[in-house]
C-alpha cells in the first residue's frame, strides 16, 4: 500500500466476534495521564508532571479515496473495533488523513449502513469527531497524522502544486481550532514519511538541514509547528525523519561508493536532528517520530548482516535512538510493522520492542496497523476486522500500557467509593433504545444507571431475549450469550460503575427486534 524505503542504492515501504475476549493488558500507573501533554528531556509528561508512555495503533483509511476509516464496511461496528483496541492495551490512536478529507463537501464512503447506522450521511470530519469522542471516553489519546496532500499517493515533500504549503498549514490550524480544549487530541504528526527524490546532485526530495526552504523538512516542520502552536499551544508536534538527509539518492551507476549517502526508511532517518533540531516558539513540544519496518516492506542490507539481530541496536541508535538515549527529546515510533511471515521479521519485532524498553519510561509507539488491508504488513485485526493476529499481539503485549477510562479529560477521573459486588435491591434503572432494524436483525443500546449508594465493581449487566434472537456483536462491555441470557461484563478499562453513574451497552443482534427483558445489575433487578 505504501513504499516506505529509500536506500542509497535503490529508489524507494482467539476469536473476538464483537466480544472482547483478550486477556487484560499489562498495566502501568498513569494510563495516558491527565490533561494536555508536554515534554521534558526524553520523556512525555502529563499536566501533573507524571510520565506518560503512548502505546498505540494506527487506524487508516481517512487518507484514501474512502476519506474515512477502513473496516467500516465490515460486520464489526466501529465502536466494537475501538473497544477491542483499548482492551488489548492500545492507549493511543494515530489517525492518518489527507487534505482531501477535510474539504467542504467531502464524502465518506465504504460504510456498512446496517452495522454503523449512526455514521450514515456524516462527513469525514463528523465521523472523526465521533471516533475522537468515543476514544476519549475510554481514556485513549489521539494523534492526527497528515498522511498525504491528496488521497492519490504519498509525496516526498509536504506540498504539491495542487496543495501548496499554505493549504497544509491552514488545514492544520483548522484542525487545531476544531479540537481546541479537547484533551483527547494531543498533537499533530505534520507530514507522513518525507523522503528523497531525484539523483544527487540534482536532489528534489526532502532534506534535513540543507537550508533550502523548498526542501528542508526541518525548516518546514518549524513553520508548520509554530503556526499550529499559535492557535493551539498545548499540542505536541510530532516530527518524522527523512530518508536521506541530502534529499536525493546516490548515483548507483557511477561505480563510486565513497560518497554514497547513508539512507534509511522513508521518514525514519533523524540522524541530523541532533545537529539541526526542530526549534519551536513554545518550549517542550517536539516529539521525534521515526518509522521502522521489516523485510515484508523492504529487504534492507542490515537484515543480511551475519551478526543480525545484534547489529540492529547500533542502527537504531544512529538513525533516531540517540535522541532518546542522550535525553534530547522523546521518541514516538509512529509506524512499524510486519506481516510476520518470516523468522527474520519475528526476530526483528521482538528485538525492536526490547530496544524501546519496558514500563512507563520506555519509548512511545503506534503500531502499523489495526487494518488487515495494509498490503505489506497486514494488521492486528484479521481480515474479518474482528478476530486478532495473536502472534503479533503476543510480542507487543508486554509493552502495552492500557488506557484508563477518563484519561482523555482535562481533569482526573473521580475516585470510586468503596466497591460492592452487588447494589441494593432496586438499585438500578434500565432504559432501552432501538437504534436501527433491518430484515433479520436489529441494533440497540441499553443504558443502566446505578441508583444504589455505592460503586459496583466490577459491574455486570444481564438480560434475556426471546428464543431465536442471537447476539451478533457488542461494545462498551464484554458481551456474551448463553441460551436466552445475555451478559455484558465490565471491560478492563472501566470496571467500576460509581453510584449515580450510567453505562450504555450497544449491540447488534439477529432475529426479530426485541427489547431486553429482566435487566439486572450484578443480579439485582432494574426498574
Amino acid at each position: 500500500m505504501f513504499r516506505r524505503v529509500a536506500l542509497a542504492t535503490a529508489a524507494a515501504g482467539a476469536l473476538i466476534a464483537g466480544v472482547i475476549t483478550a486477556l487484560p493488558a499489562s498495566a502501568a500507573a498513569g494510563g495516558t495521564g491527565t490533561g494536555y501533554l508536554h515534554t521534558s528531556g526524553n520523556k512525555i509528561l502529563d499536566s501533573a508532571g507524571a510520565t506518560v508512555r503512548l502505546t498505540g495503533i494506527n487506524w487508516f483509511g481517512m487518507e484514501t479515496d474512502n476519506k474515512t476509516f477502513h473496516g467500516l464496511w465490515a460486520s464489526n461496528p466501529w465502536r466494537s473495533q475501538l473497544d477491542t483496541m483499548a482492551s488489548l492495551g492500545y492507549n493511543t490512536l494515530r489517525i492518518p488523513f489527507s487534505d482531501d478529507a477535510l474539504k467542504t463537501g467531502a464524502v465518506a464512503t465504504g460504510i456498512n449502513d446496517y452495522v454503523n447506522p449512526d455514521l450514515v450521511g456524516l462527513s469525514p470530519l463528523q465521523i472523526l469527531d465521533k471516533v475522537i469522542e468515543y476514544s476519549g471516553g475510554k481514556g485513549m489519546r489521539v494523534i492526527l497524522d497528515r498522511h498525504r496532500p491528496t488521497s492519490a499517493q504519498q509525496t516526498a515533500l509536504w506540498y504539491t502544486s495542487a496543495v501548496p504549503e499554505s493549504t497544509w498549514i491552514a488545514d492544520w490550524q483548522s484542525l487545531a481550532r476544531r479540537y481546541a480544549g479537547n484533551t483527547t487530541v494531543i498533537g499533530a504528526d505534520l507530514h507522513n514519511e518525507p523522503h528523497a527524490e531525484g539523483t544527487n546532485p540534482a536532489a528534489t526530495g526532502a532534506c534535513w538541514g540543507c537550508g533550502d526552504t523548498a526542501r528542508d523538512w526541518r525548516l518546514a516542520a518549524e513553520r508548520a509547528g509554530n503556526a499550529i502552536l499559535s492557535v493551539q499551544p498545548n499540542w505536541l508536534i510530532f516530527v518524522e525523519g527523512v530518508s536521506c538527509p541530502s534529499g536525493g539518492l546516490s548515483n548507483v551507476w557511477d561505480g563510486d561508493t565513497s560518497n554514497d549517502e547513508d539512507c534509511g526508511w522513508w521518514g525514519g532517518n533523524l540522524s541530523k536532528a541532533g545537529q539541526y533540531p526542530v526549534r519551536l516558539n513554545v518550549a517542550n513540544r517536539v516529539v521525534y517520530s521515526p518509522h521502522e519496518y521489516a523485510t515484508s516492506v523492504y529487504h534492507q542490507t542490515w537484515f543480511d548482516d551475519p551478526t543480525y539481530p545484534a547489529n540492529m541496536p547500533a542502527i537504531w541508535d544512529k538513525y533516531w535512538g540517540y535522541l532518546y538515549k542522550q535525553n534530547i527529546a522523546p521518541i514516538m515510533m509512529g509506524e512499524f510493522g510486519t506481516t510476520l511471515a518470516s523468522d527474520i521479521d519475528r526476530v526483528w519485532l521482538q528485538n525492536l520492542m526490547a530496544y524501546t524498553g519496558t514500563g512507563v519510561n520506555g519509548m512511545s509507539f503506534t503500531y502499523w496497523s489495526w487494518n488487515p488491508n495494509s498490503g505489506d504488513t497486514g494488521g492486528i485485526a484479521n481480515d474479518d476486522w474482528t478476530t486478532i493476529n495473536q502472534a503479533k499481539q503476543s510480542i507487543l503485549q508486554p509493552y502495552l500500557i492500557a488506557p484508563v477510562g477518563g484519561g482523555g479529560s482535562s481533569t482526573s477521573s473521580p475516585t470510586p467509593s468503596a466497591s460492592s459486588s452487588t447494589p441494593a435491591t432496586g438499585g438500578c434503572t434500565a432504559t432501552y433504545k432501538q437504534d436501527n432494524a433491518w430484515q433479520g436483525g436489529f441494533q440497540g443500546s441499553l443504558t443502566v444507571k446505578n441508583t444504589g449508594g455505592g460503586a459496583v465493581n466490577p459491574w455486570s449487566v444481564t438480560w434475556s431475549w426471546p428464543s431465536g434472537v442471537t447476539l451478533a456483536s457488542g461494545w462498551n462491555a464484554t458481551v456474551t450469550q448463553s441460551g436466552t441470557t445475555v451478559t455484558a461484563a465490565a471491560p478492563t478499562y472501566a470496571g467500576s460503575l460509581a453510584a449515580g453513574a450510567s453505562v450504555t451497552v450497544g449491540f447488534t443482534a439477529n432475529g426479530a427486534a426485541s427489547a431486553p427483558a429482566t435487566v439486572k445489575l450484578n443480579g439485582a433487578a432494574c426498574a
